[in-house]
């Protein structure tokens, strides 16, 4: 991106009115987006509220989306969840908002498939030094420790 260019309040609006479109987008990226355009504040805080206002951008919405997509298609649990959102600066309500779209039987099975999976997937002779692989891969992808460990000591004797 050539970052010399400037932009007229309306090409850049028209510019993060496709980008939101495209895809949810938290207020994090969008503000890092117009930066990366050179935008002034005023300028920035004028196109934010046009894409709030317009519903392109919707913070909550876009919780629920990332919250959604990446435990069903990376299968990551809560905790990793809280983390990212968290980094792009989602509040609490929304966060809680996003985790209540994971039904905890969907939740509890995706875990329990994740296991199971990653456990046939180590090829780890030693039971301990099994144990610790499958815990250690679960819990960076955020699932909660207690589950973890009493998953890793269902599944490995």
């Amino acid at each position: 991106m050539d970052h010399t260019k400037s932009h007229t309040l309306d090409e850049a609006t028209k510019k993060m009115e496709s980008y939101c479109a495209y895809q949810e987008r938290c207020h994090k990226e969008v503000l890092e987006k117009l930066k990366g355009m050179n935008m002034i504040p005023e300028a920035i805080d004028h196109i934010l509220g046009h894409l709030i206002q317009e519903n392109y951008l919707n913070e909550e919405r876009f919780a629920k989306a990332f919250a959604r997509g990446k435990f069903s298609i990376k299968k990551w649990g809560t905790n990793r969840i809280i983390r990212e959102l968290k980094f792009r600066d989602i509040s609490v309500y929304n966060i809680k908002s996003a985790l209540a779209e994971i039904q905890n039987e969907d939740y509890l099975t995706t875990f329990d498939e994740l296991a199971k999976k990653r456990l046939g997937q180590i090829t780890e002779k030693n039971p301990l030094k099994r144990k610790k692989k499958l815990a250690d891969y679960l819990l960076y992808r955020g699932w909660e420790s207690h589950l973890v460990y009493e998953k890793v000591g269902e599944l490995i004797k």
